[in-house]
């Protein structure tokens, strides 16, 4: 496999992401969610977008050195695909790319989301600083990274705040805290 294979196989797990957000988008929707700062959900969409772009510009030719390195990224990535897809699995049809909530409902603490509150995001944060490393990608690292993190920052803040206000999510992680 080389960085093409790897790029493409991204580019598709993304589109499968998408389409599965929008299916669930459109059933909670349905349910009577709603949608908290909707105006934060393009500039992330627009981060990944140039994430990928740069990613595939600056790696072309997309060769890739097989060694140990190379060989540990490309293992330790797998590995945080298995969990990204532990956590859309684990949150079933209330994963969503968007920040959905549906008032009432119970907060989802099975999976990965019983040991963390937000996996998902550390599996994403993880991946935009690998890629880079095993494509040889500095400068996607070090433009993407800092500004992965600022995004998700305000996201995480802004999603508890609805989770909070609409759902027993503070009830359902205050037992995880008094608990230890």
């Amino acid at each position: 496999m080389d960085g093409s294979l790897i790029l493409l196989f991204l580019l598709l797990q993304r589109l499968f992401e998408m389409r599965l957000a929008r299916k669930n988008e459109r059933r909670m929707r349905a349910q009577g969610a709603v949608e908290i700062a909707a105006r934060t959900y393009p500039p992330m969409v627009a981060m990944h977008l140039f994430f990928f772009l740069f990613l595939a510009g600056e790696s072309w030719p997309w060769h890739m050195d097989w060694n140990a390195r190379s060989l540990s990224l490309l293992g330790v990535l797998l590995l945080l695909q298995g969990l990204r897809y532990w956590c859309i699995a684990s949150l079933g049809p209330f994963w969503n790319t968007r920040i959905l909530v549906l008032p009432g409902s119970r907060a989802r603490r099975r999976g990965p989301y019983r040991l963390l509150r937000h996996p998902n995001y550390l599996a994403v944060t993880l991946e935009l600083a690998l890629l880079p490393a095993l494509l040889g990608a500095p400068l996607t690292l070090f433009l993407f990274a800092p500004l992965n993190l600022l995004i998700l920052r305000q996201r995480i803040r802004l999603e508890e705040a609805g989770l909070k206000e609409h759902t027993d999510y503070s009830q359902a992680f205050e037992e995880v805290s008094t608990a230890g």
